[in-house]
């Protein structure tokens, strides 16, 4: 698996982008309301997607499988198409990041079980808690750092 610096995205890949956050959220994000994935979608597409360096994988058809968000030393985000979990593709973003990239520090919902025991397996370990998200929703966040 290569991962690729997605540096000048088109509307056709940001949308591929948003949709594959959107199937990733649905898998996984199960106490976010549906009017909640509505609010964050538009946010995904419109501010999120833009304000990063994007790093993607890609299937053996050339869609998009997975990808992550980075900004200076924090990974902003990290989503898997739904087909392709279990088969190491965000350990793979992951491990590249934090060995090329710099990336130290991750934040994840605290109600995302899966995704806080999947940083902790990599090193990261959590150093503080927000009671809301940055969008003032009660949903926890984390703020996990990578322990040397």
């Amino acid at each position: 698996m290569t991962v690729k610096r997605l540096s000048r995205p088109t509307t056709a890949e940001l949308d591929a982008l948003t949709d594959l956050w959107e199937a990733s959220v649905r898998a996984t994000h199960d106490f976010l309301a549906p009017e909640d994935i509505r609010f964050y979608r538009r946010i995904v597409r419109e501010e999120a997607l833009g304000a990063v360096t994007l790093h993607v994988l890609r299937d053996g058809n050339g869609a998009f499988a997975a990808f992550a968000g980075t900004e200076g030393d924090q990974l902003e985000m990290l989503f898997v198409a739904p087909q392709q979990f279990g088969q190491g593709l965000g350990r793979c973003l992951v491990e590249h990041l934090t060995g090329h990239c710099g990336i130290r520090r991750v934040d994840v919902n605290e109600q995302n079980l899966g995704a806080a025991a999947f940083y902790a397996r990599l090193g990261f370990r959590t150093v503080s808690r927000d009671a809301c998200d940055p969008a003032g929703k009660p949903y926890p966040i984390l703020h996990l750092e990578l322990k040397p």
